[in-house]
């Protein structure tokens, strides 16, 4: 279908907001850049979908497409080629005039702009490049923006869009090459992992004092070209398209991770838009308990020293669907436990169900001050609910307990149950995150608020 001509601001905003709703990649974490006079806009370490700046705020974006006309014909998409739809695209004074409004109205701090492939990954690619420009250059945004970096556009572009941008990002769509090339023929597995490449090769570069190809209107002297993508890149995959296990796709993860220095890999839960032979037919709805599980173990990936091969294995392949990826590998390794609060490293202390990366440093800073107690523990942040199966004080355990995998999955299941359940039978789509409260009926305590907030595990 043909983008619609005669529509005005307000039509193609609710068209191209809607049609990138299915993008979790948005975050705004990982850059600050104070304002400037004669500019407008600032930001902070901070994100959005659950993710906090420093005071605690949470940060909004414009989350929008380009447009949504595009030359593939992606399965799983919305905007596949072969869909009836309203199309619609923006201009880039469009995109200008909204980011400013909104942000001039305190609705926004920063714009996520993704798009379709109008005519041709180099088309849009210079049609994103034009609306950034204009929004740094023109209109003096100094607010935090993430766009989308389009596999196969000529790399200049892509470093000239890195130039402007403060986080980009290629999605990898589906976990393997076989499930790209059954759902997504037309895309390529080197043709997204090349502009990946060359963003982790530009942001090292940068580091170094090398400013990366693509520099834009050289000899002109500009406040944000100093950096090449501060905030990193990142991607997404979604989850249950394709018949892929979570170990598979973890491993993926840790892959990308490793080998592209990737801020952050989203995952997103399947949604079925498009009545197609080929995907599954979820009749529980989209997997976004599986999601969950998914973002729960990225965390330790990435913040607790958890290796994908820990997790998971060929013989056991996916995520106990009851308990979280941490309490069901410590229950795996009881020989492990109890760790001593008083003497254990923080590596160790880590690995501790109900011990996050904040109250291990507060345990390890503590301990030099004066022995510990499991009060002491709890003030620290410690989620003792969990930690007290798991950890000694002084050699002893908050009270008895029989060291048995069993009688421990008992004690808490009671609780994983009740989350698990409740987040399965969800009727709409929600993105989940580790800061996600599991949607408990019962008002959560002050201890349960404290623990969301800081990602307690």
């Amino acid at each position: 279908m043909l983008i619609q001509q005669e529509m005005d601001l307000k039509e193609k905003l609710a068209i191209l907001s809607d049609a990138a709703r299915y993008d979790a990649a948005c975050t705004s974490s990982g850059v600050e850049r104070k304002g400037k006079p004669g500019q407008l806009g600032s930001t902070a370490f901070a994100g959005i979908c659950h993710s906090f700046a420093a005071d605690g705020r949470c940060i909004s974006l414009l989350k929008i497409l380009y447009t949504n006309q595009c030359v593939y014909d992606c399965r799983y998409c919305v905007n596949r080629r072969s869909n009836d739809v309203p199309r619609a695209a923006f201009t880039p004074d469009e995109i200008c005039r909204l980011t400013m409004e909104f942000y001039r109205r305190n609705y926004i701090e920063g714009l996520f702009l993704s798009s379709g492939v109008l005519e041709s990954p180099d088309r849009t690619m210079e049609l994103m490049h034009r609306t950034v420009w204009k929004l740094r250059y023109e209109c003096g945004f100094n607010g935090y923006i993430h766009v989308k970096a389009i596999p196969g556009a000529d790399p200049v572009l892509i470093g000239q869009t890195g130039l402007l941008a403060d986080r980009m990002s290629v999605n990898l769509e589906l976990p393997t090459a076989e499930g790209l090339k059954s759902l997504a023929p037309s895309k390529d597995r080197a043709r997204i992992l090349g502009p990946m490449r060359q963003i982790q090769t530009g942001i090292a570069a940068m580091e170094r004092g090398i400013v990366p190809r693509g520099e834009p209107l050289k000899g002109a002297v500009y406040p944000w070209r100093r950096q090449f993508v501060p905030a990193g890149q990142s991607t997404q995959m979604i989850v249950g398209a394709t018949p892929e296990n979570d170990y598979q796709m973890l491993t993926v993860a840790e892959a990308l991770y490793r080998n592209y220095d990737l801020k952050r890999v989203f995952y997103s839960a399947f949604v079925r838009v498009n009545d197609d032979s080929l995907l599954p037919a979820l009749p529980g709805g989209p997997p976004l308990l599986r999601e969950h599980r998914l973002y729960q173990a990225d965390w330790l990936l990435r913040f607790y020293g958890f290796t994908a091969g820990e997790l998971l294995s060929e013989s056991h392949p996916d995520f106990n669907i009851f308990l979280d990826p941490k309490c069901d590998w410590a229950l795996r390794h009881l020989e492990m436990f109890p760790v001593e609060a008083q003497t254990a490293d923080y590596g160790t202390l880590l690995r501790v169900p109900g011990i996050g990366v904040r109250s291990a440093k507060r345990i390890v800073a503590a301990r030099r001050a004066g022995r510990l107690d499991f009060a002491a523990l709890k003030r620290m942040g410690v989620v003792l609910k969990r930690a007290v199966y798991f950890l000694t004080c002084g050699g002893r355990m908050m009270y008895p307990v029989p060291m048995d995998q069993d009688f421990i999955a008992a004690q808490l299941l009671g609780e994983e149950r009740r989350r698990a359940w409740d987040i399965g039978q969800k009727d709409s789509y929600r993105q989940l995150s580790m800061f996600d409260d599991g949607f408990l009926n019962p008002v959560p305590t002050a201890e349960d608020r404290v623990s969301a907030a800081l990602g307690q595990m």
